[in-house]
């Protein structure tokens, strides 16, 4: 069941988008280890992004048929969890969900980014630099932009703003992406991008961080996982045993050699603009398409994290916080499950949470010849690996 908690002022009834993504919010903030005002900062920063949707009643379709979660509720959370440390909440969010159409949505979104800048006191000059190339007069695809929020003590949090590659069409998104990361600065790093069937999203560090990052997401269709040992770009990232590993707990026996349902997803990210080689990948299973019911899919999370030395009570924690609903009755509350290398930090593990606002995947029937769901043994944690000054 949904721990109770009390809520703030003038937040928004229950049976509304944003008091049901806001009071999830709030219960997240709790296992994050959040201070309750920083929380309910967050919660008020949550309606503000979301705008007059906010207060539209649950009981109506959804705004928009965002893109963002299968029941295109415009709210997805996650947890970044690292050995030896509480976990990092997350919330991404379509600020122009709702919008008539992709160009009043990228207005919206562009908007709400300035005004954060504003707020928070950063600049949006990379965004601001590549607006013609993600924001044509007639954009195409299945979103304008997405902004992520990275929830820490203190009020204020890490932005980073997603873009559609496509926006110019498909066959232009490997040129817009090429140009985006040649005019900031980033001349060398398409070179260094392995092969992908699309490019999904260009995304961009906002705001204070230590390395801010610039992001290229491709999608891998029928993805084995000896294949995706091998699109690593990083020098020292995970080698082919770690990332089949990952495969075998996300995925499971029965999905081999190829997963062949919702395609996987990589990101390579880039800070320096010296070799052009990036400093962190990412591999993404979305998981509910490769798991019978959630139950499955959280039993593979927790493996995932014991992998790691990563204590899983966490997440275990954070499907109760979001649902009062039974697990093995529906799929897509765990959306993704992803692997993290990063130069000079551990390996994180992250899980992605749907909101369900508006509708629950029932479990997915399996045909007599599947083998049933069975959560692997993983092997002993690796030792921690130190990270740089």
């Amino acid at each position: 069941m949904t721990a109770s908690r009390p809520g703030f002022p003038g937040e928004p009834a229950a049976g509304t988008l944003g008091g049901h993504a806001a009071r999830q919010l709030l219960r997240l903030s709790e296992i994050a280890g959040l201070p309750a005002a920083d929380s309910e900062v967050y919660a008020r920063t949550l309606l503000d992004v979301l705008g007059p949707i906010a207060q539209r009643p649950l009981e109506l379709p959804p705004p928009s048929r965002s893109f963002l979660s299968d029941d295109h509720t415009p709210v997805e959370f996650s947890l970044s969890c690292e050995p030896g440390a509480p976990p990092t909440l997350r919330v991404l969010l379509e600020p122009g969900a709702g919008a008539g159409d992709l160009t009043d949505n990228g207005r919206t979104g562009l908007r709400v980014i300035r005004e954060m800048g504003r707020r928070w006191g950063f600049g949006t000059d990379p965004l601001d630099d590549l607006e013609d190339l993600f924001f044509p007069p007639s954009p195409q695809g299945p979103l304008a932009l997405w902004c992520a929020l990275e929830l820490r003590a203190g009020g204020v949090p890490k932005v980073k703003v997603y873009l559609n590659p496509a926006a110019s069409g498909e066959k232009r998104a490997a040129r817009t992406v090429r140009q985006a990361l040649k005019r900031l600065g980033h001349r060398k790093a398409f070179q260094a991008l392995p092969d992908g069937d699309r490019h999904l999203f260009f995304a961009l560090d906002l705001g204070d961080w230590a390395e801010p990052r610039v992001k290229v997401y491709l999608a891998h269709d029928d993805l084995s996982a000896a294949e995706a040992g091998a699109l690593c770009r990083t020098g020292d990232g995970p080698g082919s045993v770690e990332i089949e590993e990952f495969f075998r707990i996300v995925a499971g026996e029965e999905h081999k050699p190829q997963l062949d349902r919702r395609p996987v997803q990589t990101c390579h990210a880039f800070t320096e603009t010296r070799t052009g080689l990036p400093s962190g990948f990412t591999v993404y299973i979305p998981v509910r398409d490769y798991a019978r019911h959630d139950g499955v899919a959280l039993d593979r999370a927790a493996a995932l994290h014991a992998r790691y030395g990563i204590d899983p009570v966490s997440v275990r924690r954070a499907s109760a916080a979001v649902t009062s609903r039974q697990m093995e009755d529906g799929v897509g509350l765990v959306a993704y499950l992803g692997l993290a290398h990063q130069r000079g930090r551990p390996p994180r593990v992250m899980t992605y949470i749907s909101s369900e606002a508006y509708e629950v995947r029932p479990p997915t029937v399996l045909s007599p010849d599947v083998v049933p769901d069975v959560v692997p043994v993983v092997a002993p944690p690796p030792a921690p690996v130190a990270a740089e000054a």
